[in-house]
């Protein structure tokens, strides 16, 4: 593996090397007995990558955690966008309204998505990039947990690349009857934002429940330097969730949840600016999510807690496309309804072994539909839709996860068997049955050096099963036309990671090397000779193989109480065995140095966000309308914030992208901000 760099990544590697090892040697050194008191006050709590919670330094996994406080303190608008903040996540948006995260050079249907436990991925998830992340309201979330490289054993198919996981707001009961509200408004200069969002809390000692609220709306985007305002890129989207705790015993609980996000007019700009469209958009976006779950303290000398939880979500996508000059108008429109359950156990010997098992279930139901209207006579036209109407996927599972702990070591393994009935019916290509089924296992072991530092290797295996969109797409997508396959099997991986985490009162360092080998990749192939609506057209097939291997490193330094440094720098390299040549959208190398500085009412941050040129393009990238010829370029952006609180409120002002360059995430069909300034206000009561 070679680290081609380019002048800032270079600087960057460099800036955040030196830090790692000067300063855990002189932590070594330095460290007295009082630093280990601290070690667990600077811990994290996660909860991904063990399906409860444990401190994320002696997990032997590569997980990372974005705070709300970190994502209001960099004003970051997206939940998408707050991915940023996380070391190893590299974000592309194929529009303005979207934001795919790419986990170890995988994104799309090959990385799984969760709110609260709960599968985001349904049976019509794509391939490649995909808006899905950014149906989570960022107001909703109280934290998000990233774990690469693993989550097909904790939570099913799609986990190749790895899981990322938003957590709701924590609720606190009281002593005393509390209320409480939130409220927040921001801009963006140049009509790129306003934002208006509200939260009414309560608490007592026996229920807590928070209502959030949040309206928005995004003017066309004005990149920087060249690029001027990218029309059309605007959208509007209006939000609620409601969470609740009712505490029924000293020993059980039940906590329900019911969100909705709706997303109105989202462009998908490329298509107008680069493929002939007069309209190409996504109207409505929605997705509602409810559950109801169980926690019950069982109190005996095993069988520890019983968690169960229901759920049910709705997700609707319609399009509207009409191309220049056409007096044919499509509407598309596809829905998804999925039903959830899930029931585990977590169970414990001592200090040394505890085990999380359980069974999952998950049933989607797809309905799909398309109209074309001829505007010159005003007729309406019913024709198949993307996917076969009323197709079905259904998930079965069983896991048990095992963690032996004893001295310094530490051991955690388990096994997943998971099966899948996907039934498809369609009017043009027949009744079709498929019944894929994968074992898949995980074993990491972590030593502990001292009270400061450990080392780890895992292996984890993973796999996606086909789902609807593999089987049963017929239409254009991306600069495709797909038609149908029945015959497919679930891609699978196998990855290899080490990993050193370091951390006590004053230093968090990390570094992971890893390499993923990816076998019977589902991938779109070309009929030669064959075209639709002047598309060339594809089919999916089991054909490739790959591998994908690179190195994270992380660093955070609390200088002093008030001053914090924090640096990260990803490597990712793909190839494609069964073409000898480049793997698909693998980013280039990117990374981020940010420090933030709080004394008394005021608190400064500033953030550095580098990516160097990819230019090592697959064939399939060098035909992307999205991706530059010879690749795209390398980028440096300076952002600057600060705010001010005084009693209840704070007043937050920003400067994005200060010396206005143009740039674009690898792969993305937009370019980003250009130079904005950017003002809330928030007041809590």
């Amino acid at each position: 593996m070679t680290l081609a760099l380019n002048r800032p990544s270079k600087l960057l590697f460099i800036i955040i090397l030196y830090s790692i090892t000067g300063f855990l040697f002189g932590q070594e050194n330095s460290r007295s007995p009082q630093d280990s008191l601290s070690l667990n006050t600077l811990e994290e709590v996660v909860v991904t990558a063990n399906r409860y919670g444990s401190l994320q330094n002696k997990t032997p996994e590569a997980i990372e955690v974005v705070n709300n406080n970190s994502i209001q303190r960099f004003q970051l608008r997206t939940a998408p966008e707050a991915l940023l903040l996380a070391p190893g996540v590299f974000v592309q948006k194929t529009n303005h309204g979207g934001g795919s995260p790419f986990i170890r050079g995988l994104t799309g249907n090959q990385t799984l998505l969760l709110y609260d436990g709960i599968r985001l991925n349904n049976a019509t998830v794509r391939s490649g990039p995909n808006q899905y992340f950014n149906t989570i309201d960022v107001f909703s979330v109280g934290k998000i947990e990233v774990l690469r490289g693993s989550g097909s054993v904790q939570y099913g198919s799609d986990a190749i690349g790895g899981t990322i996981q938003a957590l709701s707001t924590a609720l606190d009961t009281a002593e005393k009857p509390v209320w409480g509200t939130d409220l927040f408004t921001r801009l963006v200069t140049q009509g790129m934002e306003q934002t208006a969002n509200a939260a009414l809390k309560y608490g007592d000692k026996r229920m807590a429940f928070r209502a959030n609220a949040t309206w928005r709306n995004f003017g066309d985007l004005v990149g920087g330097d060249t690029t001027g305002q990218q029309s059309p890129t605007g959208y509007r989207e209006l939000d609620f969730d409601l969470k609740g705790k009712i505490l029924l015993s000293d020993r059980s609980s039940l906590t329900t949840v019911y969100q909705r996000v709706h997303q109105k007019d989202v462009p998908v700009y490329h298509k107008v600016a680069l493929e002939d469209y007069a309209i190409n958009k996504m109207d409505p976006q929605k997705r509602e999510l409810a559950y109801v779950r169980l926690h019950q303290d069982l109190g005996n000398n095993i069988f520890k807690t019983a968690v169960v939880t229901a759920s049910y979500q709705h997700h609707e996508e319609g399009r509207i496309l009409q191309k220049n000059g056409s007096n044919s108008l499509r509407t598309e429109n596809d829905k998804v309804r999925t039903f959830g359950f899930s029931a585990e156990a977590l169970s414990s010997s001592g200090k040394i072994w505890s085990a999380n098992s359980g069974i999952e279930v998950y049933s989607d139901k797809v309905k799909s539909s398309r109209i074309d209207k001829d505007l010159s006579t005003y007729t309406e036209t019913a024709n198949r839709g993307l996917y076969p109407d009323g197709a079905t996927m259904t998930s079965m599972a069983a896991f048990s996860m095992h963690t032996l702990s004893w001295d310094q070591w530490e051991i955690t393994t388990g096994l997943r068997f998971n099966t899948f009935i996907n039934k498809v019916a369609d009017s043009a290509l027949g009744t079709t049955k498929l019944t894929p089924s994968a074992l898949v296992g995980n074993l990491a072991v972590q030593r502990s050096l001292n009270q400061s530092s450990n080392v780890f290797a895992s292996i984890n295996t993973g796999f996606r099963a086909p789902n609807i969109n593999d089987l049963g797409s017929l239409g254009i997508v991306d600069f495709r036309y797909e038609t149908p396959n029945f015959d497919l099997k679930p891609e699978h991986s196998l990855q290899y990671q080490v990993g050193y985490k370091f951390r006590n009162r004053v230093v968090k360092a990390e570094v992971f090397l890893y390499r993923n080998e990816l076998y019977d990749l589902i991938v779109r192939n070309s009929i030669e000779g064959d075209s639709i609506e002047g598309y060339p057209v594809y089919q999916k097939k089991n054909v490739e193989r790959g591998f994908i291997q690179g190195a994270e490193m992380g660093l955070d330094l609390s200088l002093n109480p008030n001053w914090n440094l924090t640096g990260n720098l990803t490597y990712t390299y793909g190839q494609n065995k069964t073409s000898d040549e480049p793997a698909r959208r693998i980013p280039p190398i990117f990374g981020r140095l940010a420090t933030s500085y709080a004394i008394k009412n005021w608190n400064l941050n500033a953030d550095w966000l580098m990516a160097g040129k990819q230019d090592r393009l697959a064939s399939g990238d060098i035909d992307d309308n999205r991706i530059p010829d010879g690749g795209t370029p390398a980028w440096n952006v300076l952002n600057i914030h600060g705010s001010y609180s005084i009693n209840y409120i704070t007043i937050a002002v920003g400067l994005q992208n200060v010396f206005n360059e143009d740039y674009r995430y690898h792969g993305s069909g937009v370019n980003g901000y250009g130079r904005s300034g950017v003002l809330s206000v928030s007041a809590r009561l």
